[in-house]
């Protein structure tokens, strides 16, 4: 008699979370597994680090670990992950004894803009050309407040809706929605004057 082989629906956060707080550490690792990649992209927007990105990123999911059984599910488990990792970000910024006048050689942030441009374009030249707009497109983020930089990071870089980023912020969806305004308004006057 042949069986049919059927696949196990894939569980949602929150049903990974609820059995992660049960004590079923493979579905937390399901979770950490699935959001790992966005939560690093945000630090290292956030912190134009890559080594202070890998450490943030590794400390929301510990802190979400042992913060399991205070998650109290008026928000989805990726939001309440999210507001860790931005907490968390900020408070590394705050924490540096000297400000960074501009991205860093190694800068995450263009070399995760490179990725794609690498497999599609050969030509040494427009690489470089490439690297350079990324470059100051990171000058650019660099430039904006921490409230509009973190705003526009979670939203144009992210993909988040104004309703999920005002949720991860704190602040209403018209504050997300004029701080992207703003933060585009000055991010393109800044590269104009480029």
């Amino acid at each position: 008699m042949y069986l049919a082989h059927k696949r196990m629906p894939q569980r949602t956060d929150r049903e990974l979370v609820d059995a992660a707080r049960e004590g079923d550490a493979e579905a937390f690792g399901t979770f950490v597994r699935r959001h790992q990649k966005r939560i690093y992209r945000l630090a290292a927007h956030m912190l134009r680090d890559a080594a202070e990105a890998e450490d943030v990123t590794q400390d929301a999911f510990v802190r979400a670990y042992r913060a399991l059984d205070r998650f109290d599910g008026r928000s989805e488990p990726f939001t309440w992950l999210y507001r860790i990792a931005v907490n968390l970000s900020l408070n590394t910024i705050r924490s540096r004894k000297t400000r960074r006048t501009g991205p860093s050689v190694d800068d995450p942030r263009v070399e995760g803009a490179m990725v794609e441009t690498r497999v599609t374009i050969g030509n040494p030249a427009e690489l470089t050309s490439d690297r350079q707009v990324a470059r100051m497109l990171a000058e650019g983020l660099d430039s904006l407040s921490e409230t509009l930089r973190v705003t526009l990071i979670l939203v144009t870089v992210d993909g988040l809706s104004h309703g999920e980023a005002a949720e991860i912020l704190g602040c209403p969806e018209g504050t997300v929605a004029w701080r992207v305004h703003e933060a585009r308004k000055k991010l393109q006057t800044f590269l104009e004057k480029r």
